[in-house]
């Protein structure tokens, strides 16, 4: 399985708009597809009030690429979210065994 995790930071003002629109379209979006085993999303802390992850585990790399695409390695955006963004990042990693 391939853990994937997800972090952005937002611009300053827009803290509001996208915690609406992480927990109303992306996450909704993410938790709807095919291959997901599980998604836990993070919202900001006072210490970084701009910065929000979602952490997404995937059965496999089949799975990730109908999602994500061929790039599925790139930290796509939404384009709701695009005016919102000021950076992200993306890391991939095997699930450890229990």
């Amino acid at each position: 399985m391939i853990v994937r995790v997800f972090r952005v930071v937002v611009h300053d003002g827009k803290e509001a708009d996208f915690r609406s629109f992480f927990l109303e379209t992306a996450l909704p979006l993410v938790r709807s597809q095919s291959g997901l085993v599980s998604v836990t999303a993070g919202l900001p802390r006072p210490e970084s009030p701009q910065e929000f992850c979602m952490v997404m585990v995937w059965r496999d790399i089949a799975s990730l690429q109908v999602f994500a695409g061929e790039d599925w390695r790139e930290p796509h955006i939404h384009p709701d979210e695009a005016a919102m963004v000021r950076e992200r990042s993306l890391h991939h990693y095997e699930l450890a065994a229990a």
